[in-house]
């Protein structure tokens, strides 16, 4: 049992919190249920909520700080940013529209939504209130909330995460302006701290099936419920197929000379691998190996556009982020403004280059979104148990959309690519 993977795990918990959740319901254990179990799953997701703030704090300065000397970015540094930005804002922007689309939240019915907004969302008034207050507020209030007044504040609140994010990438930018031998000792702790938030995080994952159990077994489900899941699944993995099957395909066959067919054949091993791991961390040196080896990318080109797109480009987290942030709001039975729906962009896009490389650290990530926009992220129970196999799909996308930017920089930098470089 020891050795059973940790997604294997999460479904056991939750068809173990299902069966629960039926079985108290008809024979009246209802309220062993809210005195002894789910109490458990408060304690889950106030883990979850405890890790974010400073997980992307010393995540995005410490990533940030590694590009150590801006003048040396150049063109091929310009291109990959400019790039990796523009595909995640625009991953976001489909995830959204499909999300809006098919409106899985629609399935769960008025009394379920109703109860649920009553069992997780804590701060109702407050968002409401929050809502009103955005229609009297100008149209750049958006981007007054970011500045932080006192840093200090931000860091006590998750609902002010994008005011840390504003922070840290201020600090970690004038790392990089900083010389190197003065900010040796704040590298140093940014670096380790980065490592044991990463542990942290595995930590608490490690009582991800207890959590889900406790949590499910609280939730008095019904048919709405599971037909909305059902939705959001397909919503999230069509999100994911247009960016495999359409997007980076597009790219490929208007910017470069190689088919696109050519192309997936090429990076297969490491979208394989991606897949039966799900970090994008692990998988980064068999991708280097079958973008330069495979369709014969530079290695100049590869050693700097892929490792940073492992720790920025997120294309498939941040699709699952955004369609997770509208379903569960839907569920509790709120309509995003568009502000709000925009505010997930932004959020997202940053978060995303904060975003641990490791298996799950999206449902971290995930906590800044849903605190952003005022949602109660205790909400995650109702896509928490589908991430791991969510999280297989996202991450092939990530490292898809990786080698995709490093095969339009080096086509822009007058490399022939398409050509496999025999190994010696």
């Amino acid at each position: 049992m020891k050795r059973l993977p940790i997604h294997y795990k999460i479904l056991i918990g939750l068809v173990l919190g299902i069966t629960w959740s039926l079985l108290s319901q008809k024979l009246g254990f209802d309220e062993f249920t809210d005195d002894w179990i789910s109490p458990f799953g408060t304690i889950f997701i106030n883990s979850l909520k405890l890790v974010a703030v400073p997980l992307v704090l010393v995540s995005l300065i410490d990533g940030i700080s590694n590009l150590t000397d801006m003048s040396k970015l150049s063109r091929i540094g310009g291109k990959t940013i400019g790039l990796y930005l523009l595909s995640t804002v625009l991953a976001i922007s489909v995830g959204l529209l499909t999300v809006n689309l098919v409106d899985p939240g629609s399935y769960i019915s008025e009394e379920k939504s109703e109860e649920l907004k009553n069992a997780y969302a804590s701060d109702v008034e407050k968002y409401i209130s929050r809502a009103s207050d955005e229609k009297e507020q100008g149209p750049l209030q958006v981007l007054i909330d970011v500045v932080p007044q006192n840093i200090f504040d931000s860091l006590t609140n998750n609902g002010l995460m994008l005011q840390v994010i504003f922070f840290a990438f201020l600090f970690g930018i004038a790392m990089i302006m900083t010389p190197a031998e003065k900010i040796k000792p704040v590298k140093s702790f940014f670096d380790g701290a980065n490592a044991i938030f990463i542990r942290v995080v595995e930590i608490i994952m490690k009582f991800a099936p207890y959590g889900v159990f406790a949590l499910l077994a609280g939730l008095n489900l019904d048919g709405s419920l599971f037909k909305a899941l059902g939705a959001y699944v397909g919503t999230v993995l069509f999100s994911l197929a247009f960016m495999i099957l359409v997007f980076y395909p597009l790219l490929i066959r208007l910017f470069t000379k190689i088919k696109f067919s050519q192309f997936f054949q090429a990076i297969l091993p490491a979208q394989l691998l991606a897949f039966s791991t799900s970090s994008s961390a692990a998988t980064l040196p068999v991708t280097m190996e079958c973008v330069e080896k495979n369709l014969g990318v530079s290695e100049e080109v590869t050693s700097f556009v892929l490792p940073l797109g492992a720790t920025i480009n997120m294309d498939g987290t941040s699709i699952h982020q955004a369609v997770s942030a509208v379903f569960i709001a839907s569920a509790f039975g709120y309509d995003l403004s568009l502000t709000q729906q925009l505010i997930i962009i932004l959020t997202a896009t940053l978060s995303s280059i904060g975003a641990a490389a490791v298996p799950s650290a999206g449902l971290v990530m995930l906590v800044i979104v849903l605190s952003a926009i005022g949602i109660d992220p205790a909400g995650m129970v109702l896509i928490i148990a589908m991430d791991r196999p969510l999280d297989m799909c996202r991450t092939v996308v990530n490292i898809t959309g990786d080698s995709t930017v490093a095969s339009l920089v080096a086509t822009s930098e007058g490399e022939k690519i398409g050509e496999p470089v025999n190994k010696s």
